[in-house]
């Protein structure tokens, strides 16, 4: 089969889209490849599509494990084989999908990158027969982007055990150079990029100053219709806008790490499907979000770069339809964001004195520790010495990035279920309704040994045999947990600290300038070019996004706050300008009235005489919900 037979068959698409075909093409030859694409670009067929095409397995380096399981699901849905290697596994089952990779014929293997070191997972990949390395994700791996992850590194080795096996990296997110440090940490024998362009020509991208956020936020989401995201920067901010919109009668959920697997999943679905309309959430939400008509984007809050804004920005208007991205500012953000930098990098002196209470935190003589590994509460810790958690993280990152630890959240356990009545007083219980009998039911036949252990289980198994949903098996395992009928213990993420070398007295711990000042200084550029991009009202803000990005756009998008502004400003009749400005949205691609005006300073007044006026002229008609030009 060609590829755009595969493309056709797996797919039910007739042709590639943008740079999907060359990337294909180039991998395919044998060459390290460097795929740049927007969000929403197609980048998974770039790898999935030859993968089917060559012999052997495509080793696939993401670092979201949500994703991941994702991605695995719908390949399976599709009637590929396709397995991944995640937290959350034991032992047993990670060598048995391990094997599965060397004889049973599977054409994608998904591991995140923590995996990569372990001795297993190297022993069992040289008996594997590797078609090539896809690395999601790329700019992770370079210390001059906005989110390096050391574990990244570890790419290079696995490269080492797979000579001649080539490698194709995929971002959304590079500036220049970092696009040069990719190919440089992932040994490109030569360089090979190619670029899709950044360009969103249906996102207008709009900043609102404004004093009162709460208020501007309310006024945007019930003049804009559609599905939104909210972005936050806190746990606490994300519960607290969701009371406010759920008081202003708004369809809303919100969703951040804190919560539990079970409820963000089952969140997310209610939002995907339509039955929530408006997401508050932290970063936690978004990476994998395969939902195409999201028409509305706000950042509650500035985000701490370009890189980071444009690739949640980039959520919204996936479809090609009209959508929306915005930003509240207000001049406390420059503070706040300084605040954010300073907390990123707190003083070394603080940095020696966690990495002294962590040994004292785990009992770690001197000398000892190189290679241990050790679950960290990190809230517990802090409770003990009397430390904040936000400057504990950063000094653990920092602490990381040293070489002196591994501080990552990639362990990710399974839930675990024990009867604690016996199975005669199980049956002999009265307790239970009908859900709660479809669940016990189908654990028990599910899984053994539920009456003398605790025993690992996935909700989302109980939920399918049972017929129920994932949140009714929660709680339902919940409730029976408060009945002493069982115990439970939810599936949790939980940090780990592994001891890359071993204890070394606090002064004589050292923190490179590599690591702090000259990472501290780039993150303060990124600082203040998401600051000029807030404050500044001359440049078309498209113009702005993708000359970071190292892309020259020759024109201006027209659709921004600052072009809607210009091309005002150039108006000798502003009701005139207004009727000119509608009829070419008109042309277009039909509207609904209230999004007409947003970006502007139009009044709702002024906006329903100009529309009626069209409408009396026969110029504009209106069909259901919609604004369409007359021809």
């Amino acid at each position: 089969m060609t590829y755009r037979d595969i493309l056709k068959h797996y797919w039910g698409y007739d042709s590639f889209r943008g740079i999907q075909e060359e990337i294909i093409q180039s991998i395919a030859s044998g060459k390290d490849t460097l795929g740049l694409m927007p969000t929403g670009g197609g980048k998974s067929i770039t790898f999935q599509v030859p993968a089917l095409a060559m012999e052997g397995i495509c080793l696939v380096v993401t670092p979201l494990i949500a994703l991941m399981k994702d991605q695995v699901l719908n390949l399976q849905k599709r009637g590929l084989r396709a397995l991944a290697i995640h937290s959350g596994m034991e032992r047993q089952e990670v060598l048995r999908t391990l094997d599965n990779c060397i004889f049973g014929d599977y054409k994608f293997l998904y591991v995140s990158p923590e995996r990569l070191g372990t001795e297993i997972f190297q022993r069992k990949l040289r008996k594997m027969r590797v078609s090539f390395i896809t690395v999601d994700e790329s700019h992770c791996i370079s210390q001059w982007g906005y989110d390096f992850r050391p574990a990244y590194l570890r790419i290079a080795e696995i490269r080492e055990l797979l000579p001649g096996v080539p490698v194709l990296a995929l971002t959304a997110t590079a500036t220049p150079e970092v696009v040069k440090d990719i190919q440089l940490r992932l040994g490109f024998k030569h360089e090979n990029v190619f670029r899709m362009s950044f360009e969103r020509k249906n996102l207008a991208y709009i900043v609102y100053r404004t004093d009162d956020k709460r208020r501007e936020l309310v006024r945007i989401l019930s003049r804009i219709p559609g599905s939104a995201i909210v972005y936050v920067r806190t746990r606490r901010l994300c519960t607290e806008l969701f009371e406010l919109l759920q008081e202003q009668s708004i369809s809303v959920d919100y969703y951040h790490a804190g919560l539990d697997d079970v409820t963000r999943e089952v969140r997310q679905q209610l939002w995907t499907k339509g039955e929530k309309r408006v997401m508050v959430a932290t970063n936690a939400f978004g990476m994998g979000i395969d939902k195409p008509d999201v028409r509305l984007v706000i950042h509650y809050d500035l985000p701490e770069s370009i890189e980071g804004y444009f690739q949640e920005a980039g959520r919204a208007g996936r479809d090609g339809q009209k959508a929306y991205a915005v930003v509240l500012y207000s001049g406390s953000d420059d503070l706040t964001l300084q605040k954010r930098l300073n907390t990123s990098f707190p003083e070394k002196e603080y940095i020696r004195e966690v990495y002294e209470k962590l040994q004292y935190y785990f009992q770690m003589a001197m000398g000892d520790g190189l290679g241990c590994v050790r679950e960290f509460d990190i809230d517990d810790f802090c409770r003990k010495f009397k430390l904040f958690p936000v400057p504990v993280d950063a000094a653990l990152r920092l602490l990381t990035l040293a070489g002196y630890l591994e501080y990552t959240e990639e362990r990710d356990n399974a839930s675990r279920l024990r009867f604690i009545l016996l199975r005669d007083e199980l049956y002999r219980l009265r307790e239970m309704d009908e859900v709660s009998e479809l669940v016990v039911q189908a654990a028990l036949r599910l899984y053994t040994g539920l009456f003398s252990d605790y025993v690992f289980i996935r909700e989302t198994a109980i939920a399918s045999f049972s017929g129920v949903t994932p949140q009714q098996v929660y709680e339902v395992l919940i409730r029976l947990s408060k009945l002493r009928v069982i115990s439970y213990i939810p599936h949790r993420r939980t940090p780990y600290i592994i001891y890359t070398r071993e204890r070394v007295e606090r002064e004589r711990i050292q923190i490179p300038p590599a690591v702090y000042e000259e990472r501290k200084a780039r993150q303060e550029q990124r600082m203040k070019a998401i600051l000029q991009y807030a404050k500044q009202e001359q440049v078309c803000r498209s113009r702005l996004l993708l000359d970071y990005f190292g892309e020259r756009l020759d024109r201006n998008c027209g659709i921004c706050d600052v072009c809607l502004s210009e091309q005002r400003a150039l108006g000798q009749d502003p009701k005139q300008e207004m009727a000119d400005y509608i009829l070419h949205r008109l042309a277009q691609a039909p509207c609904r009235a209230l999004e007409l005006g947003l970006g502007t300073s139009w009044d709702h007044k002024g906006l329903t005489e100009v529309l009626e006026q069209l409408i009396q002229q026969q110029r504009v008609r209106v069909e259901g919900q919609f604004l369409i030009k007359n021809e």
